[in-house]
């Protein structure tokens, strides 16, 4: 059998490793380029808030990896990269919304945040020592259909939101929420039915 390339190691770049879910150093040139682009995005489409849905659906559909037409978004918005985002048909952020999404965010259709809500996916490691190498990992949101996301709610890394459930205001939602439940609270509690 020819040697020929196949033992040569694979060099994988801190982009592959961020999409992998592996940890991976965030202030490498190649992500820097993409959240510089993200940049550019975010002044262009904050800039212009009385913009008609066709224009606004056209940008959020440049941006994201995947948007339901139907999907509005008011501005001002944040995002870290904007291609690991997939929001469904008839999504609904209210202002001064943010995603930091290292890692994979799916969003269903019909949910529905308040005004600053953010959604986290990056994460950091607990030992000092890989924190000061500057490594990161990211683990994926999923928020299923019909959720509600109260105003000022924080998602953090590795969370998924269940069908129709409900995040109040403020809360801080550090584990899954099953479908149908409303979760209120930091860190938030699901509530007895």
């Amino acid at each position: 059998m020819p040697r020929g390339d196949c033992h040569r190691p694979v060099l994988r770049t801190e982009k592959d490793k961020m999409l992998a879910g592996e940890r991976y150093i965030a202030a490498c040139p190649e992500l820097a380029a993409d959240q510089q682009r993200v940049a550019y995005w975010m002044a262009r489409y904050n800039g212009q808030p009385a913009m008609a849905h066709d224009d606004q659906f056209a940008m959020l559909k440049d941006l994201f990896a995947a948007v339901g037409h139907t999907t509005r978004i008011r501005p001002p918005f944040f995002c870290d990269f904007g291609y690991n985002i997939r929001l469904g048909h008839d999504v609904f952020f209210n202002f001064n919304c943010t995603i930091l999404d290292v890692a994979r965010v799916d969003i269903g259709d019909h949910v529905l945040f308040g005004p600053g809500v953010q959604i986290i996916t990056a994460d950091h490691p607990r030992d000092v020592l890989e924190r000061r190498r500057w490594l990161e990992p990211g683990r994926p949101v999923t928020i299923h259909e019909g959720a509600w996301i109260g105003a000022g709610a924080i998602i953090l890394p590795g969370v998924t939101i269940g069908e129709g459930a409900v995040v109040g205001a403020g809360s801080v939602v550090t584990k899954d929420v099953p479908a149908g439940a409303t979760a209120v609270g930091n860190p938030a509690r699901v509530r007895p039915s």
